[in-house]
């Protein structure tokens, strides 16, 4: 994957991983100045960065579980989409679900990028569909245990 810096991201690290089995490349903010996320509050916060997906891929904006855990903040549209003809800087998209207020400062590691492939698939009308045990049985219609 070929990545652009952007002017934002003087000064920032890539996007990378931390260890070598980590599944996502984790995204940093580009802010300038802080930003306070209060309880309910959403932002979308610049990373710095534009990438060039190949084509069938998709990166995908997942959240750092360590601030969901400790602050309550994570990806609000989780997971995100970046299509791999996108070419704009990354924003990712937070929100604060904890009870008191968050600060975005520059550099924090806010997100983490995933690259995984896309099925393609061609969507076509169809008078029925084929049935299946559960059939239209929808929400929660498969219990909490056996």
């Amino acid at each position: 994957m070929r990545f652009q810096r952007l002017a934002n991201a003087a000064g920032l690290p890539p996007p990378s991983a931390r260890s070598a089995a980590a599944a996502g490349m984790d995204l940093c903010a580009a802010v300038d100045v802080p930003t306070v996320l209060v309880p309910g509050a959403r932002a979308a916060i610049p990373t710095g960065f534009a990438v060039a997906l190949p084509a069938g891929f998709e990166g995908q904006i997942r959240p750092r579980s360590g601030l969901a855990a400790a602050h309550g903040v994570t990806v609000l549209n989780a997971p995100g989409t970046i299509d791999a003809d996108y070419r704009g800087e990354i924003h990712v998209l937070l929100v604060n679900l904890g009870d008191a207020p968050f600060t975005v400062t520059r550099g924090m590691r806010i997100a983490q990028l995933v690259v995984a492939p896309v099925a393609w698939v061609e969507a076509r009308e169809a008078a029925e569909l084929d049935t299946t045990e559960r059939g239209a049985n929808g929400l929660g219609s498969t219990g909490l245990s056996d």
